[in-house]
């Protein structure tokens, strides 16, 4: 009888440990799966680290390259800009050549007559180089007269003129813009011989009125042209 009941009491207390047992083992599956998602998590971010390390290490090679084709360009635009400067004073220096030989030239010869064309009479405006119509009208009255020269050996002048607003490098292009002008008119107008015209600017050299005036800089921006024989 007592065998009896200690064999019942051991099977009791096997049957309350089976599912203790159980138990314990599911955890630790389950800690161990837990365990290698989180080695697996942890690989997966160095992983991830080591990538975001090599971009910016990539980055910053580019960046580098970035800066150093900035700072190409910006050597190559001064370079350019030295090279404009150097030729604008090379044209400057040939056009001073050329006025000289043109004084020169007409140094022995006799001023016949000269026309003003100015902004306060109609001509041309500020800031401008294109020839008003006005203008071309008293260009075409000069043709008319030198049609009374006939015979003469002719030689026209024309001198370039503007205020002291700006710059007297872009006055002096400015100046020599607007003779240009009327030196193609004549010829393309009125078939006047290149040879026969010379060109020159004073800027705002020889102004003819104060500049501190409107009515005065209108008067200083103005294209003289003189006929002489």
């Amino acid at each position: 009888m007592r065998k009896s009941l200690i064999a019942a009491s051991l099977l009791s207390l096997t049957v309350a440990m089976a599912p203790a047992c159980a138990t314990k083992k599911y955890v630790r599956t389950e800690v161990g799966n837990v365990n290698s998602k989180v080695d697996t998590l942890s690989s997966t971010v160095e992983q991830t680290q080591s990538r975001v390390q090599q971009d910016e290490a990539r980055i910053g090679q580019v960046d580098q390259k970035a800066e150093a084709a900035g700072t190409a360009a910006q050597t190559a635009q001064n370079t350019a800009n030295q090279a404009q400067q150097a030729a604008r004073q090379v044209d400057t220096k040939v056009d001073r050549v050329q006025a000289d030989l043109s004084a020169n030239i007409a140094a022995g010869r006799k001023l016949v007559y000269e026309v003003t064309l100015s902004e306060d009479q109609g001509n041309f405006k500020f800031g401008k180089t294109d020839l008003p119509d006005e203008a071309k009208a008293r260009i075409d009255q000069v043709v008319s007269q030198l049609k009374g020269e006939a015979g003469k050996d002719i030689y026209i002048e024309i001198e370039g003129h503007t205020d002291n607003v700006g710059s007297k490098e872009l006055n002096y292009e400015l100046g020599l813009e607007r003779a240009e002008a009327v030196k193609r008119y004549l010829y393309a107008q009125h078939q006047i011989p290149l040879h026969k015209i010379s060109v020159i600017s004073y800027g705002e050299e020889k102004p003819v009125s104060p500049n501190n005036t409107r009515d005065g800089r209108a008067q200083n921006r103005r294209v003289v042209i003189r006929v002489l024989s």
